[in-house]
């Protein structure tokens, strides 16, 4: 990879570019199997994610252990530990909580500072991550949506969003968090509402800090628990999930925390066709 003294610190996994072959990376995004994916499809050489808490069936790790069946170090940082989606944040006080096999073999260990890890990792000889297996990028129409309102439409990461999609429910199974703490990045287009995963929160409330962002543009935003639903994966986050963080904007369309995720979108799709 290239050697350069300052790491490569993203605010999420999609910003990696084929640039970054060979590269070792910390990218704030959840260590969901989404993001190991997309990592391993950009050919990147090593990266450590953030942990969201690890959440149901630890799917907050399933990335880091798709990369190690491609043998590429990855590992991640306690969502306690540091802000996700906020890479310089995770550069600065991230703690490892988990490193996968790959990882171990080049000096990692649960316990050291990502800025000492990533160090590690750059020393490395490092080798771009070989194609991943293809992974069916789930983003679909629900299917029992109700008959009086709009489409739901349900997609493993918040990356997946369209212009179309303007004035739709959506769940997105990503974190429910601002990418560096900058409001504009609470989504890409005015959707009528965004569900997401709470990624347990984590340090300083950062898991659902996209509410009040969304708020601010009138956009009904609320995240499901880690716990109910498998992060980066939309069918777990739709079918699973409970909701565990509501905004003004929902609670004033009658949504409420312990609702079902499918329970909320449907009120919210309702909402959406009156208008």
């Amino acid at each position: 990879g290239k050697m350069s003294d300052e790491p490569l610190v993203l605010d999420s996994v999609t910003h990696l570019t084929e640039e970054h072959r060979g590269v070792a990376a910390h990218c704030a995004s959840h260590g969901g199997v989404y993001a190991g994916y997309f990592a391993a499809k950009m050919g990147t050489g090593a990266v450590i994610l953030n942990d969201a808490g690890i959440g149901r069936e630890a799917a907050g790790l399933a990335g880091v252990k798709l990369l190690d069946g491609l043998g590429v170090p990855a590992a991640t940082v306690s969502h306690r530990s540091a802000r996700i989606g906020d890479g310089a944040d995770g550069l600065a006080r991230g703690i490892l909580s988990f490193a996968n096999d790959a990882a171990k073999a080049v000096g990692l260990s649960v316990g050291m500072s990502c800025r000492d890890a990533l160090q590690s990792l750059q020393s490395s000889q490092l080798e771009p991550s070989p194609a991943p297996e293809a992974l069916a990028e789930a983003r679909f129409e629900a299917s029992d949506a109700p008959a009086v309102g709009g489409p739901i439409i349900v997609m493993d990461s918040i990356s997946l969003v369209t212009p179309d999609d303007a004035g739709r429910v959506i769940v997105a199974a990503s974190h429910g968090a601002l990418l560096g703490g900058r409001p504009e990045t609470a989504v890409k287009y005015d959707v009528f509402a965004v569900i997401t995963s709470d990624a347990d929160r984590g340090v300083d409330d950062a898991g659902v800090s996209r509410l009040p962002a969304l708020d601010a543009r009138g956009i009904a935003g609320a995240c499901v628990s880690a716990f109910s639903a498998r992060i980066g994966d939309g069918r777990s986050l739709y079918e699973d999930g409970f909701i565990s963080a509501v905004n003004e904007t929902t609670r004033q369309l009658g949504g409420s925390i312990g609702m079902s995720c499918s329970e909320l979108a449907h009120l919210l799709a309702r909402a959406a066709k009156a208008g």
